[in-house]
């Protein structure tokens, strides 16, 4: 199948062993009743295999909606599986799968969510430091926090639980182009979706992150002020401010650096997009 054929929010890409595999929130049952997650496989980034299961509630699982933002990661020679779930009674948050391919399938893995229990989060992203220690990266959501918080913690290295307590990374509303929104809930606030670590080749650290400007949906940049995740964040020029985000990094088999992430942000008509982007002088730019 084609890219434009696949309707997926939230895209993430793990290049392994010379092929793509793509994986995202299943558009059909993003704000309902959910039951799995999907990878599509390709060479050329244009041409996908259909749909794979590779992770299928089987009746045991805890969460029964809000299947969201599935991004697999690579660590001491397993996949891990970061993505957000629901139920009624239990609070939003990020839990971690694990399978033996990228392909899966993938089973729980950690003691239910990572995120603190009693805070509404989604979206957590891994992160290694320099020392070599694995961080998530999540988002603690607006409508509950007023003001989204990125916020990051340390994990146990068998990726099965928090190692400390969450430490603030940034506010949305210290992107002065933020749009404050109203929830059904009766919240005001600003959006935090979606954060992504980046190094760039001269040591750069960049945390990309998603919110709502003037001109819709919109990938935002933050810059860590000593290059670990321990520094202060300040906001950088977007990278894309046209009604898409919730975007990732990865370096393609080609050797260009892609940004990926899906525009429109509409319900059905979600689609992955990869832009060439480059890196000057620490940050990163769109060709």
């Amino acid at each position: 199948m084609k890219r434009s054929d696949i309707n997926i929010r939230d895209p993430f890409v793990l290049v392994y062993e010379g092929r793509y595999y793509l994986y995202g929130t299943r558009g059909a049952t993003c704000w309902g009743s959910a039951t799995g997650f999907d990878v599509y496989v390709s060479d050329d980034l244009e041409n996908w295999s259909e749909p794979q299961v590779c992770f299928e509630n089987d009746g045991t699982f805890w969460a029964d909606r809000n299947y969201w933002a599935p991004e697999v990661h690579v660590w001491q020679g397993a996949f891990y599986m970061f993505a957000s779930f629901k139920n009624p009674s239990v609070c939003r948050g990020t839990a971690i799968l694990k399978a033996d391919s990228p392909l899966g399938p993938f089973h729980p893995h950690s003691d239910g969510c990572i995120t603190p229990r009693d805070w509404e989060c989604l979206d957590g992203t891994f992160y290694v430091s320099k020392a070599g220690k694995p961080y998530m990266v999540f988002c603690h959501e607006w409508v509950q926090a007023g003001d989204g918080e990125v916020c990051a913690v340390e994990m146990t290295d068998d990726l099965r639980a928090a190692a400390g307590e969450p430490r603030l990374l940034f506010r949305a509303s210290e992107a002065e182009w933020c749009k404050v929104m109203h929830h059904s809930s009766g919240v005001d606030g600003c959006v935090t979706d979606g954060p992504f670590l980046w190094r760039t080749e001269d040591g750069s650290l960049l945390c990309l992150w998603a919110s709502f400007s003037d001109g819709g949906y919109t990938e935002a940049v933050a810059l860590s002020d000593n290059g670990e995740i321990d520094g202060v964040f300040r906001q950088i020029d977007p990278l894309f401010m046209d009604d898409g985000g919730h975007g990732m990094v990865f370096r393609g088999l080609d050797g260009q650096l892609y940004l990926t992430l899906h525009s429109p942000n509409a319900h059905l008509e979600e689609r992955p997009f990869f832009h060439v982007i480059e890196e000057k002088n620490g940050k990163l730019v769109r060709k």
